[in-house]
């Protein structure tokens, strides 16, 4: 997975440089999702590791398969992932312009995993601090999981705020060893 994303990073960064000289990051979220989605077809898969795939003919049949008009520039960067046999890097490179965007617009994807489901006042008290601590737009996502006995593992980016039972439990149990 590290070596698809160390090769997907540039593409990524790529594609969202030209999106945001044109300040269309949304449309080109759309259209990277559609590839992405099109490329992981088994059928496209096999066909674009095959010797009858040519980057022009791949490239056509992507931007017919997404909707047949999409921006120049979206064609004209499938062509150079097509010519550096790259379009089955597309996943990799839609998650990563995905977080390159939310960066940008200053949002954080957080998932909350507690053993019972958020009440809607505790959710917002927890999106609001949330929000404050990381200077980001907080989209909540609730999971409920018993295992964590009370409280709450927070998810957010990179970083992970184990404030659970279970977490402390563990911890107490590894200073008593």
């Amino acid at each position: 997975m590290s070596s698809l994303t160390t090769l997907a990073r540039p593409y990524a960064k790529a594609a969202f440089e030209l999106a945001r000289s044109d300040d269309n990051l949304a449309a080109w979220d759309d259209m990277l999702s559609a590839a992405a989605v099109v490329t992981a077809d088994e059928t496209m898969a096999n066909w674009l590791h095959s010797p009858h795939s040519v980057p022009e003919k791949a490239v056509e049949v992507i931007v017919e398969a997404i909707g047949g008009d999409v921006d120049p520039r979206f064609k004209g960067y499938l062509g150079v992932l097509a010519d550096n046999d790259r379009l089955p890097l597309y996943g990799e490179i839609s998650r990563l312009f995905r977080q390159l965007r939310a960066e940008a617009e200053k949002r954080l994807q957080v998932r909350v995993v507690s053993a019972v489901s958020l009440q809607d006042s505790e959710a917002e008290r927890m999106r609001v601090a949330l929000a404050k601590r990381f200077d980001r737009d907080i989209t909540l996502d609730n999971e409920v999981n018993p295992d964590v006995l009370g409280g709450a593992i927070i998810y957010a980016g990179d970083q992970v705020i184990d404030g659970s039972l279970l977490g402390r439990l563990r911890r107490l149990e590894a200073s008593l060893n």
